[in-house]
């Protein structure tokens, strides 16, 4: 069964008009989380605004949104009047332009969602859509009233669908020059460069996102089950990371490599030979120490009282 839709609406290409619905592709719902309780009588606590000068509770009605100009002084805003400047929708992701996807830095994604046809009607023009894009290798920039905001949106065809990532308003992407700007010009050649790359080969694999476990909600998960159970929790101990005085010493280790390539690459040759000289800075050809595929499995809860997923408040 497929999940409901967050957004119904349309999908516009040119003249050619096609029902489509929206899914929740990435979720934290499925998170453990907690309520804040009164600890003396363990009844949930309620959240109240109250005047930071007088004390006293403030209600809704009495309640106004207000944009600060100076230290402790704005310019007050109804909610009725916020709600005036939120664009009109027309539930219509309409298509601006076809471009490659390698022409989107992917620090502008913000949220993946599915999309699919609206209706069975829908199909037709739907995979026409999705599979004109996967043969052109394209793919699609759209804007939409999505959630009260005017939205640019990504598709692309994704197997049997297409995935719709809202993306990030270039106001709210920070330059890279402000974070890269400050890092050192250094070059790095020879034997260093040469074991890191060997280092890196011996560890290329495949991605496999279910290798990955969220080490704090399992902890989570297991704190909860120990506390119905009336055991004692033992927290996950975390490994010290040993601090790396010499780099190069460290690059040997990681790579296998116990003298320094130089040594290990001269030659037995006699004075006599006219021999090329051996290069210099390689790794040895040693077999790959790292596995391909990471293969761990997914984390069992294990069996016992059910773990609530709960809001937190």
């Amino acid at each position: 069964m497929a999940p409901r839709a967050v957004w119904k609406g349309y999908l516009k290409v040119a003249e050619i008009i096609c029902p489509v619905a929206l899914h929740t592709a990435a979720s934290t719902s499925e998170r453990i989380a907690f309520h804040t309780l009164n600890r003396a009588t363990g009844n949930r606590i309620r959240r109240q605004f109250v005047d930071q000068d007088t004390g006293k509770p403030v209600e809704s009605d009495d309640q106004i949104k207000g944009y600060e100009i100076a230290a402790g002084e704005y310019v007050e805003i109804d909610p009725e009047e916020i709600a005036s400047a939120m664009p009109e929708g027309d539930k219509t992701l309409a298509v601006e332009a076809f471009v490659k996807l390698d022409q989107i830095d992917d620090v502008y994604f913000d949220r993946p969602y599915y999309l699919t046809p609206g209706d069975r009607a829908a199909l037709e023009a739907f995979v026409l859509i999705r599979d004109g894009m996967r043969k052109s290798g394209a793919v699609a920039i759209a804007r939409a009233v999505l959630f009260r905001r005017m939205r640019s949106v990504l598709i692309r065809p994704v197997e049997d669908g297409m995935v719709a990532t809202t993306l990030a308003f270039d106001y709210a992407v920070r330059p890279a020059r402000e974070a890269f700007d400050p890092i050192p010009k250094l070059k790095i050649e020879g034997e260093m460069l040469q074991l890191a790359e060997h280092i890196i080969d011996t560890k290329r694999g495949s991605f496999d996102p279910a290798a990955f476990q969220d080490r704090y909600e399992a902890a989570l998960a297991e704190l909860v089950k120990a506390k119905l159970e009336g055991r004692t929790f033992v927290p996950p101990q975390p490994r010290k990371a040993d601090k790396v005085v010499d780099l190069m010493a460290a690059l040997r280790e990681s790579a296998g490599v116990t003298k320094p390539a130089a040594e290990a690459a001269k030659p037995a040759a006699k004075s006599g030979a006219a021999k090329p000289a051996a290069r210099t800075g390689k790794a040895p050809a040693a077999g790959k120490t790292a596995t391909g595929k990471a293969t761990a499995g997914k984390a069992a809860r294990g069996k016992g009282a059910a773990v609530p997923h709960r809001k937190a408040s």
